[in-house]
Protein backbone atom coordinates (compact mmCIF):
# COMPACT_ATOMS: atom_id res chain seq x y z
CA UNK A 1 0.00 0.00 0.00
CA UNK A 2 1.50 3.35 -1.15
CA UNK A 3 1.50 6.02 1.71
CA UNK A 4 3.28 8.60 3.62
CA UNK A 5 5.44 5.87 5.68
CA UNK A 6 8.58 8.48 6.27
CA UNK A 7 11.31 6.11 7.97
CA UNK A 8 14.58 5.89 9.68
CA UNK A 9 17.17 4.21 7.30
CA UNK A 10 20.12 2.46 8.23
CA UNK A 11 21.52 1.97 4.70
CA UNK A 12 25.17 1.11 5.59
CA UNK A 13 27.35 1.51 8.40
CA UNK A 14 27.22 5.45 9.21
CA UNK A 15 24.79 6.07 6.53
CA UNK A 16 21.56 7.22 8.48
CA UNK A 17 18.63 8.65 6.20
CA UNK A 18 15.45 9.52 5.95
CA UNK A 19 13.00 7.11 3.35
CA UNK A 20 9.37 7.09 2.43
CA UNK A 21 7.79 3.41 2.29
CA UNK A 22 5.06 1.63 1.64
CA UNK A 23 2.56 1.62 4.70
CA UNK A 24 2.42 -2.22 6.11
CA UNK A 25 -0.61 -4.10 5.69
CA UNK A 26 -1.64 -6.34 9.34
CA UNK A 27 -1.14 -10.17 8.80
CA UNK A 28 -4.22 -11.51 10.91
CA UNK A 29 -2.47 -11.26 14.57
CA UNK A 30 -1.12 -8.26 13.69
CA UNK A 31 -2.06 -4.45 14.20
CA UNK A 32 -1.13 -1.77 12.63
CA UNK A 33 0.16 0.92 14.82
CA UNK A 34 0.35 5.11 14.06
CA UNK A 35 4.15 5.28 15.50
CA UNK A 36 4.12 7.88 18.36
CA UNK A 37 6.88 7.83 20.12
CA UNK A 38 10.33 5.97 20.02
CA UNK A 39 13.33 6.46 22.02
CA UNK A 40 16.82 5.99 20.83
CA UNK A 41 18.37 2.97 22.13
CA UNK A 42 22.16 2.27 22.23
CA UNK A 43 22.09 -0.62 20.46
CA UNK A 44 20.62 1.50 17.65
CA UNK A 45 24.01 3.80 18.17
CA UNK A 46 25.89 0.67 17.69
CA UNK A 47 24.28 -0.57 15.14
CA UNK A 48 24.13 2.75 12.95
CA UNK A 49 28.34 3.27 13.80
CA UNK A 50 29.31 -0.32 13.97
CA UNK A 51 26.47 -2.23 12.23
CA UNK A 52 26.03 -4.54 15.29
CA UNK A 53 27.21 -5.36 18.66
CA UNK A 54 28.42 -8.23 20.20
CA UNK A 55 28.22 -11.46 17.86
CA UNK A 56 25.06 -9.84 16.48
CA UNK A 57 25.20 -8.14 12.89
CA UNK A 58 22.69 -6.64 11.23
CA UNK A 59 22.17 -6.50 6.66
CA UNK A 60 22.10 -2.84 5.47
CA UNK A 61 19.10 -1.01 4.36
CA UNK A 62 16.87 -1.98 7.53
CA UNK A 63 14.87 0.68 9.44
CA UNK A 64 15.67 1.11 13.21
CA UNK A 65 13.92 1.66 16.73
CA UNK A 66 12.32 -0.51 18.89
CA UNK A 67 11.42 1.63 21.97
CA UNK A 68 8.00 2.07 21.45
CA UNK A 69 4.50 3.96 21.52
CA UNK A 70 1.87 4.50 19.04
CA UNK A 71 -2.08 3.77 18.56
CA UNK A 72 -3.99 0.98 16.68
CA UNK A 73 -5.10 2.08 13.33
CA UNK A 74 -6.18 -1.09 11.99
CA UNK A 75 -6.51 -5.03 13.48
CA UNK A 76 -6.14 -8.57 11.70
CA UNK A 77 -9.07 -10.66 11.37
CA UNK A 78 -8.06 -12.78 14.14
CA UNK A 79 -7.28 -9.82 16.71
CA UNK A 80 -9.75 -9.78 19.30
CA UNK A 81 -8.20 -8.18 22.17
CA UNK A 82 -7.52 -4.93 21.23
CA UNK A 83 -9.34 -2.30 18.33
CA UNK A 84 -8.54 1.45 16.51
CA UNK A 85 -8.06 4.14 19.09
CA UNK A 86 -6.41 1.58 21.56
CA UNK A 87 -3.14 3.38 22.96
CA UNK A 88 -0.09 0.77 23.34
CA UNK A 89 3.34 0.00 23.93
CA UNK A 90 5.33 -2.28 22.16
CA UNK A 91 7.55 -5.56 23.30
CA UNK A 92 9.51 -5.66 19.79
CA UNK A 93 10.44 -9.32 19.96
CA UNK A 94 8.20 -12.06 18.49
CA UNK A 95 9.32 -15.59 19.39
CA UNK A 96 8.56 -18.46 17.67
CA UNK A 97 5.96 -20.27 20.93
CA UNK A 98 7.05 -23.52 19.89
CA UNK A 99 10.96 -24.23 20.87
CA UNK A 100 12.38 -25.27 24.31
CA UNK A 101 13.10 -21.96 25.37
CA UNK A 102 9.84 -20.71 24.67
CA UNK A 103 7.52 -23.33 26.60
CA UNK A 104 9.70 -23.47 29.58
CA UNK A 105 8.62 -19.53 29.47
CA UNK A 106 12.56 -18.04 28.68
CA UNK A 107 10.90 -16.72 25.25
CA UNK A 108 13.51 -14.34 24.99
CA UNK A 109 16.32 -17.01 24.32
CA UNK A 110 14.34 -18.10 21.59
CA UNK A 111 16.85 -18.39 18.34
CA UNK A 112 14.11 -17.52 16.33
CA UNK A 113 12.93 -14.30 17.74
CA UNK A 114 11.99 -11.45 14.98
CA UNK A 115 13.79 -9.33 17.54
CA UNK A 116 17.43 -11.08 16.26
CA UNK A 117 16.68 -11.98 12.70
CA UNK A 118 19.08 -9.69 10.65
CA UNK A 119 17.01 -10.45 7.65
CA UNK A 120 14.10 -8.45 9.42
CA UNK A 121 13.65 -5.01 7.46
CA UNK A 122 11.51 -3.17 9.64
CA UNK A 123 12.15 -1.43 12.39
CA UNK A 124 9.30 1.29 14.37
CA UNK A 125 11.25 4.32 13.04
CA UNK A 126 8.46 5.19 11.10
CA UNK A 127 4.96 6.95 10.59
CA UNK A 128 2.96 3.37 9.98
CA UNK A 129 3.95 -0.53 11.91
CA UNK A 130 3.30 -3.33 12.30
CA UNK A 131 3.58 -5.80 15.34
CA UNK A 132 2.31 -8.66 16.63
CA UNK A 133 -0.86 -7.83 18.40
CA UNK A 134 -0.10 -10.17 21.56
CA UNK A 135 2.85 -7.91 22.32
CA UNK A 136 1.14 -5.02 22.12
CA UNK A 137 0.56 -3.61 25.77
CA UNK A 138 -2.89 -1.16 25.69
CA UNK A 139 -1.41 1.87 28.17
CA UNK A 140 -3.23 2.44 31.06
CA UNK A 141 -5.20 5.73 31.01
CA UNK A 142 -2.72 7.74 33.30
CA UNK A 143 0.53 6.13 31.58
CA UNK A 144 1.25 8.61 28.47
CA UNK A 145 2.28 8.15 24.83
CA UNK A 146 6.07 9.43 25.82
CA UNK A 147 6.33 7.30 28.79
CA UNK A 148 4.89 4.19 26.69
CA UNK A 149 8.13 4.35 24.64
CA UNK A 150 10.09 4.08 27.87
CA UNK A 151 8.18 0.81 28.89
CA UNK A 152 10.36 -1.09 26.79
CA UNK A 153 14.19 -0.25 28.77
CA UNK A 154 12.08 -0.13 32.12
CA UNK A 155 11.46 -3.61 31.21
CA UNK A 156 15.03 -4.81 30.92
CA UNK A 157 15.94 -3.11 34.60
CA UNK A 158 12.80 -5.12 35.44
CA UNK A 159 14.27 -8.24 34.06
CA UNK A 160 18.18 -7.32 35.32
CA UNK A 161 16.58 -7.09 38.90
CA UNK A 162 14.57 -9.82 39.00
CA UNK A 163 17.96 -11.84 37.74
CA UNK A 164 19.93 -10.00 40.18
CA UNK A 165 17.72 -11.25 42.49
CA UNK A 166 16.89 -7.56 44.12
CA UNK A 167 14.99 -7.41 47.44
CA UNK A 168 14.91 -4.91 50.50
CA UNK A 169 18.12 -4.88 52.43
CA UNK A 170 20.51 -5.57 49.51
CA UNK A 171 22.67 -3.31 48.94
CA UNK A 172 23.65 -1.80 45.23
CA UNK A 173 26.78 -1.16 43.11
CA UNK A 174 25.57 0.95 39.35
CA UNK A 175 28.09 0.89 37.26
CA UNK A 176 27.16 3.53 34.72
CA UNK A 177 24.59 6.09 35.41
CA UNK A 178 23.68 6.04 31.47
CA UNK A 179 20.00 6.00 30.31
CA UNK A 180 19.66 2.59 31.50
CA UNK A 181 22.26 2.79 34.30
CA UNK A 182 19.34 5.42 35.68
CA UNK A 183 16.62 2.82 34.84
CA UNK A 184 18.22 0.12 36.97
CA UNK A 185 17.94 2.78 39.84
CA UNK A 186 14.80 3.73 39.80
CA UNK A 187 13.65 -0.44 39.36
CA UNK A 188 15.99 -1.21 42.11
CA UNK A 189 14.45 1.66 44.38
CA UNK A 190 11.01 0.27 43.41
CA UNK A 191 11.96 -2.88 44.43
CA UNK A 192 13.07 -1.93 48.11
CA UNK A 193 16.82 -1.50 47.80
CA UNK A 194 17.83 1.24 50.40
CA UNK A 195 21.39 2.01 49.60
CA UNK A 196 22.62 2.17 45.91
CA UNK A 197 25.65 3.61 44.66
CA UNK A 198 26.84 4.61 41.19
CA UNK A 199 29.81 5.30 39.59
CA UNK A 200 30.06 7.13 35.99
CA UNK A 201 32.98 9.22 34.30
CA UNK A 202 30.55 11.81 33.90
CA UNK A 203 29.84 14.23 37.12
CA UNK A 204 26.63 15.80 35.22
CA UNK A 205 25.11 11.97 35.09
CA UNK A 206 26.35 11.21 38.38
CA UNK A 207 24.46 14.41 39.74
CA UNK A 208 21.02 13.36 37.81
CA UNK A 209 21.63 9.78 39.93
CA UNK A 210 21.70 11.31 43.07
CA UNK A 211 18.51 13.30 42.55
CA UNK A 212 16.89 10.22 41.45
CA UNK A 213 17.96 8.82 44.86
CA UNK A 214 21.65 7.03 44.60
CA UNK A 215 23.27 7.79 47.84
CA UNK A 216 26.26 8.40 46.44
CA UNK A 217 28.08 8.97 43.20
CA UNK A 218 31.40 8.47 42.31
CA UNK A 219 33.87 9.92 39.13
CA UNK A 220 35.89 7.02 38.91
CA UNK A 221 37.82 8.86 35.38
CA UNK A 222 41.01 9.34 37.18
CA UNK A 223 40.94 7.18 40.92
CA UNK A 224 42.11 4.07 41.02
CA UNK A 225 40.33 1.04 41.84
CA UNK A 226 41.72 -0.10 45.70
CA UNK A 227 40.35 4.18 46.29
CA UNK A 228 36.81 3.63 44.28
CA UNK A 229 36.87 0.28 46.72
CA UNK A 230 37.08 2.36 49.22
CA UNK A 231 35.07 4.99 48.81
CA UNK A 232 31.99 2.17 47.74
CA UNK A 233 32.24 0.39 50.75
CA UNK A 234 32.46 3.27 53.04
CA UNK A 235 29.07 4.98 51.29
CA UNK A 236 27.00 1.17 51.35
CA UNK A 237 28.98 -0.09 54.89
CA UNK A 238 31.06 -2.72 53.22
CA UNK A 239 30.90 -4.91 49.62
CA UNK A 240 27.66 -4.38 47.36
CA UNK A 241 25.47 -7.77 47.72
CA UNK A 242 24.98 -6.97 43.81
CA UNK A 243 26.79 -5.04 41.59
CA UNK A 244 24.55 -4.32 37.96
CA UNK A 245 27.37 -3.71 35.09
CA UNK A 246 25.69 -1.02 33.09
CA UNK A 247 28.44 0.44 30.79
CA UNK A 248 29.83 -2.92 28.95
CA UNK A 249 33.58 -1.44 29.74
CA UNK A 250 36.31 -4.14 30.17
CA UNK A 251 37.71 -2.09 33.16
CA UNK A 252 34.22 -1.87 34.39
CA UNK A 253 33.35 -5.51 34.46
CA UNK A 254 36.58 -6.38 36.21
CA UNK A 255 36.38 -3.86 38.58
CA UNK A 256 32.94 -4.99 39.46
CA UNK A 257 33.83 -8.93 39.87
CA UNK A 258 36.67 -7.36 42.53
CA UNK A 259 34.02 -5.30 44.45
CA UNK A 260 31.51 -7.84 45.01
CA UNK A 261 30.67 -9.18 48.13
CA UNK A 262 31.77 -12.83 48.19
CA UNK A 263 28.99 -14.72 47.52
CA UNK A 264 26.78 -12.00 45.69
CA UNK A 265 26.34 -11.21 41.92
CA UNK A 266 27.66 -9.15 39.10
CA UNK A 267 24.96 -8.62 36.65
CA UNK A 268 25.85 -8.46 33.26
CA UNK A 269 23.61 -5.43 31.78
CA UNK A 270 25.62 -3.36 29.41
CA UNK A 271 26.53 -4.15 26.03
CA UNK A 272 30.18 -3.96 25.11
CA UNK A 273 32.76 -5.20 23.12
CA UNK A 274 32.02 -9.30 22.25
CA UNK A 275 35.48 -10.49 23.89
CA UNK A 276 37.10 -9.36 26.86
CA UNK A 277 39.78 -10.63 29.26
CA UNK A 278 38.17 -11.29 32.49
CA UNK A 279 39.63 -12.16 36.18
CA UNK A 280 37.35 -15.66 36.37
CA UNK A 281 39.46 -16.77 39.11
CA UNK A 282 38.05 -14.06 41.79
CA UNK A 283 34.80 -14.90 40.74
CA UNK A 284 35.91 -18.51 41.71
CA UNK A 285 37.44 -18.17 45.07
CA UNK A 286 34.92 -15.41 45.79
CA UNK A 287 31.81 -17.19 44.62
CA UNK A 288 30.60 -14.40 42.84
CA UNK A 289 27.87 -15.68 40.49
CA UNK A 290 28.16 -13.73 36.87
CA UNK A 291 24.55 -13.72 35.11
CA UNK A 292 23.75 -12.21 32.15
CA UNK A 293 20.48 -10.29 31.02
CA UNK A 294 19.25 -10.77 27.61
CA UNK A 295 16.01 -8.47 27.37
CA UNK A 296 13.11 -9.31 29.54
CA UNK A 297 10.83 -12.21 29.90
CA UNK A 298 6.97 -10.92 30.80
CA UNK A 299 7.94 -7.61 32.00
CA UNK A 300 6.12 -5.59 30.67
CA UNK A 301 2.86 -6.01 32.70
CA UNK A 302 5.21 -5.18 35.86
CA UNK A 303 6.44 -2.11 34.03
CA UNK A 304 3.49 -0.40 33.26
CA UNK A 305 2.10 -0.67 36.57
CA UNK A 306 5.26 0.60 38.19
CA UNK A 307 4.70 3.31 36.12
CA UNK A 308 0.87 3.78 36.63
CA UNK A 309 0.77 3.49 40.44
CA UNK A 310 3.42 5.93 40.72
CA UNK A 311 6.72 3.55 41.79
CA UNK A 312 8.42 5.02 39.20
CA UNK A 313 8.44 8.29 37.21
CA UNK A 314 10.16 8.21 33.82
CA UNK A 315 9.66 11.65 32.62
CA UNK A 316 12.52 12.41 34.68
CA UNK A 317 14.76 10.73 32.20
CA UNK A 318 13.02 12.56 28.97
CA UNK A 319 15.44 14.98 28.14
CA UNK A 320 15.38 16.02 24.31
CA UNK A 321 12.57 15.50 22.11
CA UNK A 322 12.89 15.36 18.38
CA UNK A 323 10.39 15.68 15.17
CA UNK A 324 10.93 12.25 12.93
CA UNK A 325 12.26 14.78 10.46
CA UNK A 326 15.43 15.70 12.87
CA UNK A 327 16.28 12.03 13.15
CA UNK A 328 19.93 12.64 12.51
CA UNK A 329 20.43 15.33 14.71
CA UNK A 330 18.26 13.14 17.58
CA UNK A 331 20.91 10.38 16.79
CA UNK A 332 23.97 12.98 17.01
CA UNK A 333 22.25 14.38 20.60
CA UNK A 334 22.04 10.81 21.99
CA UNK A 335 25.35 9.76 20.66
CA UNK A 336 27.02 12.85 22.20
CA UNK A 337 24.96 13.52 25.56
CA UNK A 338 24.65 16.44 24.49
CA UNK A 339 22.80 19.07 27.21
CA UNK A 340 22.43 16.40 29.32
CA UNK A 341 20.90 13.99 27.00
CA UNK A 342 19.82 10.75 28.80
CA UNK A 343 16.42 9.92 26.97
CA UNK A 344 15.73 11.24 23.58
CA UNK A 345 12.71 10.71 21.88
CA UNK A 346 11.67 11.14 18.63
CA UNK A 347 8.02 12.32 17.87
CA UNK A 348 6.99 10.21 14.35
CA UNK A 349 3.44 10.77 14.26
CA UNK A 350 2.61 14.21 12.49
Amino acid sequence: MEGDNLSVVLKKIGDLRLENREIPVPRPNEVLLKVHYVGICGSDIHLWKKGGFGDFLVKENIVLGHETSGVVIKTGDKVKHLKPGDKVCVEPGVPCSKCEFCKKGRYNLCPTTRYDDPTAEFGSLCRYYCQDADYCFKLPDNVSLEEGALIEPLSVAVYACRRAEVSAGKTILICGAGPIGLMNLLTCKAMGASKICMTDISDERLVTAKKLGAICGMNVKNIDSEQTMECIHKCLGGPPDITMECSGAESSINFGLKVTKPGGVLLMVGVGPPRISLNLVDSSFREVDIRGVYRYVNCFPVALELVSSGAIDLKTLITHRYKLEDALKAFETFLTAKDGAIKVLIKCSK
